[in-house]
């Protein structure tokens, strides 16, 4: 179905949008008693009853059972967002707490992306989500060695996120100090900046010559260790808050169909791939059946990305039932995630987490 702006009149784009406001706010069928006395110009209420059949024919409205009103269509809520809704112009207070957090003196992206989350959620009323994607590029820029007592050394490497790693190396017989510097530049010479997955065998077998016989067969421990420390920060992450929220809204009253959409929440890996294969620098805003998990068909999800060196390493967005506050949604997420991207930018955020370092 591909009804055009142009395609319908100014009365019957009227009667929409006011129908979807009114729909809306309170969650129960319009009827033309409703908009005799709320639309801007006076109109008969047959002819308000025919518009709004014609409505209903094209796709873009639904009446449900007997009612004599009629609620959007999950068309008719696509067509508003693209076209009817006006902009939400934010108040003074929600602005103070959107920039609250943004001003505050957090420096790592993970916290802020959560903080976000929260703030939201609470200015929203919806379940609000956090995502962080996790940068499978990540290298090693710098090796060291620190000896932790017999038998046992920490190896601590700096990684190009910025973040400290570190893995504790046990080894069965007598190393020097000498010798441990020796396999500390070994490490620099050969592993840093590089993607561990291309490292060949010839090449580690290059490192044990290099290093010497009294601490080779450290050489493939070392290099599984490193692999399996960058691997561990590897994956994308999806935090919710607030998903008691939607107990608020009759259209998740059914315990099962909620159930469903709260297992899709703990699963993540579907609302991961829709999040993680997002258009960039855009509002996403999937409503209803366009969501590919069958689970969410009565809700909407709307978030934005935030990226770095243009990868995707971010994303803040809520999830509702479809007869969403479109518009207050989209100005909050937009506003918040340029203020974070702006951050981003500028280098007053570390892609890395506390606890990333502390592994």
């Amino acid at each position: 179905m591909g009804i055009e702006f142009s395609d319908l009149s100014d009365r019957k784009k009227m009667i929409l949008k006011a129908i979807i406001d009114a729909h809306i706010r309170g969650g129960e069928p319009v009827g033309s008693k409703y908009l005799t006395q709320n639309l801007p110009i006076s109109i008969s209420s047959a002819t308000i009853r025919n518009e709004m059949s014609e409505l209903e024919e094209l796709g873009l409205l639904e009446q449900p059972h007997t009612s004599a009103g009629r609620v959007p269509s999950e068309y008719g809520y696509r067509f508003y967002v693209n076209s009817l809704m006006k902009s939400y112009e934010m108040t003074m207070n929600e602005l103070q707490e959107l920039n609250r957090l943004t001003k505050s003196k957090v420096e790592r992206l993970d916290e802020i992306l959560e903080g976000a989350a929260q703030v939201m959620g609470n200015l929203t009323n919806y379940t609000a989500l956090a995502f962080r994607g996790r940068n499978r590029a990540t290298v090693i820029t710098q090796f060291k060695t620190m000896r932790m007592g017999m038998g046992k050394f920490l190896l601590v490497m700096m990684t190009s996120e910025e973040s400290v790693q570190t893995k504790v190396i046990n080894h069965s017989f007598e190393l020097s100090d000498e010798t441990l510097e020796r396999l500390e530049a070994v490490l620099n010479r050969y592993l840093c900046n590089v993607n561990l997955e291309s490292v060949t065998l010839s090449e580690i077998s290059e490192m044990e010559r290099v290093v010497g016989y009294d601490a080779a067969p450290l050489i493939s421990p070392i290099v599984k260790g490193v692999y399996d420390v960058l691997n561990q920060g590897g994956s994308d992450e999806l935090k919710f808050a607030g998903v008691d929220r939607l107990l608020q809204y009759p259209e998740f009253s059914d315990v099962g169909k909620f159930r469903q959409l709260l297992g899709a929440m703990e699963k993540k890996d579907d609302i991961l791939d829709i999040v993680s294969h997002s258009k960039k620098d855009e509002i996403n805003v999937y409503i209803g059946s366009e969501n590919s998990v069958d689970v969410m068909n009565n809700s909407t999800l709307i978030f934005r990305t935030i990226t770095q060196n243009d990868k995707v390493v971010g994303a803040i967005g809520v999830i509702g039932p479809c007869r969403m506050d479109y518009s207050k949604v989209i100005a909050t997420i937009d506003y918040l995630s340029r203020n974070i991207q702006q951050m981003m930018d500028s280098d007053k955020l570390l892609p890395g987490s506390e606890s990333e370092e502390n592994k």
